[in-house]
């Protein structure tokens, strides 16, 4: 029987995504909920071709009798809801707070007292960590957070990784680097490989801080998919915490070059850094996924010229179809 899944934030860029791999792998069992706001029908076009395997509801996953009901009889919770931005959360913090604390806290709790045989599957950052304090970053490093998205995704990692310690609860906490790909926000608050992605293809100059030479980890969505996905069924995984990157570590200049390259229509130039931007950038980290590899034996799909691709034939298609 097909196991009975729940994705919180299905309507975002990575819970959309996430749905339609579920639907790929022959799931017609898939509730979601989301606030949809503040645009119910341009959120909802990206899951148009899979729509009829969901069932979706629209509420605020801030409502503990709301999530007493949706997560009873689920076998597996992909938790990605959450508010996404590292500058908006200076805007409204205890919003941030509630949305990425607070609310994962009322999801553990309605587990632990209605389903405690539900897998939870959390996708955290990897920015939890600050700045780098070595060349090579993994599980065993300090917490020191820039920001207040970055800390309260920390919180919700001690809580899912308590849960699953103290309750005995199925959690699985997975920190992904820079995210990309279709369906993502095109907006410079919601993470820059999205929004660099979304200037190029309409031919508009891309404007890097400084020199651009802070290193980063990136990740295809379609890759970071797959690993939550593959997570929720492997048991070795249950309460531990992974980084999961792809191990290109590329400066945000070759990265905003490459995406040039890629779709052929724009420019790079650099501009002095914003006093705000310049003190919760974390510079540059390289981040290990060997803890999850030797586990998992797992390797990305997609390095970043394949996902890029993917990612602009995908868009043109969309382009087209409209």
């Amino acid at each position: 029987m097909s196991p009975k899944i729940l994705v919180l934030g299905g309507l975002g860029f990575l819970g959309s995504n996430l749905i339609r791999h579920c639907v790929g792998q022959g799931h017609t069992d898939l509730l979601t909920i989301d606030s949809a706001e503040p645009d119910l029908g341009g959120r909802l076009r990206p899951l148009a071709e899979v729509w009829d395997s969901v069932q979706f509801l629209r509420g605020d996953i801030r409502d503990p009798d709301l999530l007493r009901q949706i997560v009873e009889g689920r076998d597996v919770i992909f938790n990605c809801a959450a508010q996404t931005s590292h500058t908006l959360s200076f805007a409204d913090p205890f919003f941030d707070a509630d949305v990425n604390g607070g609310a994962c806290l009322r999801l553990l709790e309605a587990v632990k007292t209605h389903n405690t045989t539900a897998v939870v599957v959390y996708p955290s950052s990897s920015t939890v960590i600050g700045r780098a304090t070595g060349e090579m970053i993994d599980e065993t490093h300090s917490e020191r957070p820039l920001d207040l998205y970055s800390a309260h995704k920390s919180i919700a990692e001690k809580y899912h990784y308590i849960y699953g310690k103290v309750h005995d609860l199925k959690t699985v906490i997975l920190r992904f680097p820079n995210l990309y790909g279709p369906c993502g926000r095109t907006t410079p608050d919601y993470g820059f490989v999205n929004y660099f992605i979304s200037l190029a293809s309409e031919g508009k100059q891309i404007t890097v801080y400084g020199a651009g030479d802070q290193r980063r980890n990136l990740l295809f969505v379609d890759d970071a998919v797959s690993v939550m996905y593959r997570s929720a069924f492997d048991e070795r995984l249950y309460g531990d915490i992974f980084f999961v990157a792809h191990d290109e570590h590329l400066s945000v200049i070759e990265i905003a070059e490459r995406i040039v390259a890629e779709f052929g229509r724009s420019t790079v130039v650099s501009v002095e850094w914003p006093e705000t931007r310049r003190r919760i950038e974390v510079d540059s980290v390289a981040l290990s996924s060997e803890k999850f590899r030797a586990v998992t034996g797992w390797s990305p799909t997609f390095g970043i010229d394949q996902g890029l691709r993917r990612t602009r034939q995908i868009m043109e298609r969309g382009q087209s179809a409209e």
